[in-house]
């Protein structure tokens, strides 16, 4: 069920896809995911490999390499049933499919495989995803002007998202975060975000460990007037992140979106606006 979800979330999205391509970061994930098959199926090459088929045709695939190229599909099925975004599904296809390889490649010629392996630590170091760089509404903070910002008026709502762009979970949030500032950013709620690679003080003074080990990230927090009033994901008693999704859906619910965007208009209109209603229930105060 999940492939064919993802499937047809591509289907839907080709001509998104396509443009991707354009870009080095996409283009050589291509590149290097069909290594593999593009070498078994070189002339002039692939008649040198070695091969465990009964024909001794090593042009083709052999049934230990069908069983391995099995059995990635059913972790790509697995992974993408959490997925949120397409890019998600990609990133999840490009990144076993490379693991794949690695493993292909050591079987047939241990050379092949030091040489494809020292390639994809090359793309790692030098090639980097995307940054998001469409529109938005989100005012990005420093550990030195996140305080004076969420103090200087108590009536606004601030959903700030604490990232680092070296975490796939941030980059893959990131147009999902922009398109709820866009759709929501009000004078009385508005969205703010804080690198806490770059800014390490700020994570520390919000209590959002950086480390990829605690699965922190990102985290999304409601604060007014300098005061938190709910987190996601949550943080139990040993500093470990309870699993939450970070899709659309459930940040408006769980966050109550709608509703504090009605009351925030009562503030454009010169009202002054009822005290916030999202507080930390009696399971989420236990937990912290």
């Amino acid at each position: 069920m999940s492939l064919i979800r993802g499937l047809v979330s591509t289907l839907y999205c080709l001509p998104k896809v396509y443009k991707w391509f354009y870009r080095p970061y996409y283009s050589m994930s291509l590149l290097m995911t069909v290594a593999f098959p593009i070498v078994l199926s070189c002339p002039g090459l692939c008649e040198y490999l070695p091969s465990q088929r009964e024909d001794s045709n090593s042009c083709a695939f052999d049934w230990r390499e069908v069983e391995i190229l099995m059995f990635l599909s059913a972790i790509v099925m697995m992974k993408n049933r959490r997925a949120i975004t397409l890019e998600q599904h990609i990133g999840n296809i490009f990144l076993f499919s490379k693991v794949a390889n690695v493993v292909l490649f050591f079987r047939v010629d241990l050379r092949l495989g030091l040489l494809y392996l020292t390639l994809c630590v090359v793309f790692l170091i030098t090639c980097k995803p995307p940054i998001y760089m469409g529109p938005e509404f989100i005012k990005y903070f420093s550990d030195s002007t996140i305080d004076e910002e969420l103090q200087r008026d108590g009536r606004v709502t601030w959903i700030v998202e604490f990232y680092a762009n070296w975490s796939p979970e941030c980059q893959t949030f990131a147009p999902i975060f922009a398109d709820l500032s866009l759709k929501y950013d009000c004078l009385g709620l508005k969205f703010g975000k804080v690198d806490i690679g770059q800014y390490a003080a700020a994570a520390e003074r919000y209590k959002v460990n950086p480390s990829p080990l605690c699965k922190q990230l990102p985290s999304l927090l409601l604060l007014q007037g300098g005061r938190e009033l709910m987190r996601r994901p949550l943080v139990d008693m040993k500093g470990r992140a309870v699993g939450w999704n970070c899709t659309e859906e459930n940040i408006i619910r769980e966050f109550n979106l709608n509703e504090i965007l009605q009351r925030c208009k009562k503030f454009s209109k010169g009202e002054k606006p009822e005290e916030p209603k999202t507080l930390l229930p009696e399971k989420e105060k236990k937990i912290k």
